[in-house]
């Protein structure tokens, strides 16, 4: 029923911590961050740039779950946009779906991401090190 409002509300937030952790950056180096960019003195990535990937999941889940439900009627253009929101037991049920499926959607992509960055990180450092430094 609206699921997506839990990953949604997320990405809201991340996103926000986004631009603020990019002006902490910019500050800090000098420069501003591309998603891509690695720091050249450090050899790692930035966590803006971190951060944004789990954007992008947030975002993306977010948007493709939203497009099911209006498919499927359960969102309509006009107020209370939430067709469960008509009905105290069917308000229940909604805010029911959001505490259990929405907060467990949002956990695991929040998850998978960690993995995601603790792997990559890994995988990283074990190839600086098994390459040789030039000077």
């Amino acid at each position: 029923m609206a699921c997506f409002i839990v990953p949604a509300t997320e990405a809201v937030v991340t996103t926000v911590a986004t631009k603020i952790i990019e002006k902490k950056e910019e500050k800090k180096y000098g420069q501003k961050a591309d998603h891509t960019e690695i720091d050249t003195e450090l050899k790692v990535e930035r966590f803006s740039s971190k951060l944004k990937k789990l954007n992008y999941l947030l975002w993306g889940g977010s948007g493709l779950l939203a497009f099911e439900h209006l498919w499927h009627g359960e969102i309509q253009p006009f107020f209370p946009f939430l067709t469960a929101a008509n009905d105290p037991e069917e308000t229940a049920a909604m805010l029911h779906e959001m505490s259990t499926v929405g907060v467990t959607m949002a956990v695991l992509v929040t998850a998978v991401w960690g993995v995601m960055i603790f792997a990559t990180s890994g995988i990283s450092k074990k190839a600086g090190e098994d390459t040789p430094v030039e000077e």
